[in-house]
């Protein structure tokens, strides 16, 4: 940390526990996760890591899933695989990062909610309805939004059931809003951002934002350019986000889920937006140019910045991963 830093920021940062619950980089064995310094030096406690999307194959992503959980399952001095959030709490006392799974779209399921318990016994810990398109539980944000279908509905039971976090980010506006209406638990939007302040198909209207209030929820926020919207300072882009959120849902139920992502040598990803442009449209932004990322050392930058903006320690402590942590003392088990 930078003798710039005011000593009272210095001291919350250090007390914190930091959560991100969404991670950005390719889900594949290729990946080298020695790049998860770039979270454990910038002080963070837990991340969730993404290991499949609805364009792979549910094979694939038991392949990365059981990869990873390999290769921290042979570091245990410095990471732990997080099924409550006593794991976390745990981790962060111990000086460690505490690690779950997420899955973003249900095509993983192979349309068979008995999947949902698999994934589960195996550290996933929330699952997205959609990614972009639709599915067979549900309508994505790039696509002609279907709603939540019957297998959605069991899906959600499933989860509920076994103690997941119930996902509606990438999700379409009306599936979102079934899901937070038939989901007897909170649900979340792991990485979303607010329209309002950047409009984008995959940012949430305020509606959204309060409807996931009130069922208890969060919304991580996102560290991508291309959500966030135009300016130089991304931190400062992040908190003007966060700052709306806060405005429209309060101040518990926002944190972070910044998608960030590293290189992994997997083939040309650029050529696989180009070569599935229904996922990632053109009109909305996805090839204009490399995508940028805000990396996890900047949030201390942004909890400067909404500190200068006049907001309340406990409300700073909760974005970092105090709601997250919450949420998942009531939900996970």
């Amino acid at each position: 940390m930078s003798d710039k830093i005011a000593p009272h920021i210095a001291k919350l940062y250090e007390e914190a526990l930091l959560w991100d619950t969404h991670s950005g980089f390719m889900p594949d064995p290729a990946a080298d996760l020695e790049n998860l310094r770039f979270w454990k030096d910038a002080g963070f406690t837990h991340l969730s890591i993404d290991v499949g999307f609805d364009l792979m194959t549910s094979q694939q992503t038991l392949t990365t899933l059981v990869t990873f959980r390999d290769w921290l399952a042979a570091r245990p001095d410095a990471f732990i695989l997080a099924r409550t959030a006593a794991d976390v709490r745990r981790a962060k006392s111990e000086g460690k990062m505490s690690i779950s799974f997420d899955v973003e779209g249900m095509n993983a399921l192979d349309g068979r909610p008995e999947m949902v318990s698999f994934y589960h016994a195996l550290g996933v810990r929330q699952i997205l309805f959609a990614y972009n398109r639709n599915n067979g539980a549900g309508g994505g944000c790039h696509d002609e939004d279907c709603g939540l279908t019957a297998f959605g509905r069991e899906v959600i039971d499933e989860m509920n059931r076994l103690g997941m976090f119930v996902d509606v980010s990438h999700a379409g506006y009306r599936t979102s809003m079934e899901v937070m209406d038939y989901s007897s638990r909170p649900v979340i939007f792991s990485h979303s951002n607010a329209r309002a302040v950047q409009p984008h198909g995959r940012n949430i209207t305020d509606e959204q934002i309060r409807a996931c209030a009130a069922t208890g929820g969060v919304i991580g926020v996102v560290g991508l350019g291309l959500f966030l919207g135009a300016g130089a300072d991304m931190s400062a882009r992040l908190a003007d986000h966060i700052e709306h959120l806060i405005a429209v849902a309060g101040p518990d139920h926002v944190g972070i889920g910044l998608d960030f992502g590293f290189p992994v040598e997997v083939g040309d990803v650029q050529q696989m937006l180009v070569d599935h442009a229904d996922f990632w449209p053109r009109s909305e932004g996805y090839l204009d140019g490399p995508m940028q990322y805000m990396m996890p050392a900047q949030i201390l930058d942004t909890v400067i910045e909404l500190d200068r903006r006049g907001h309340s320690e406990a409300t700073l402590r909760g974005f970092l991963g105090g709601n997250f942590l919450r949420l998942a003392d009531t939900v996970w088990r």
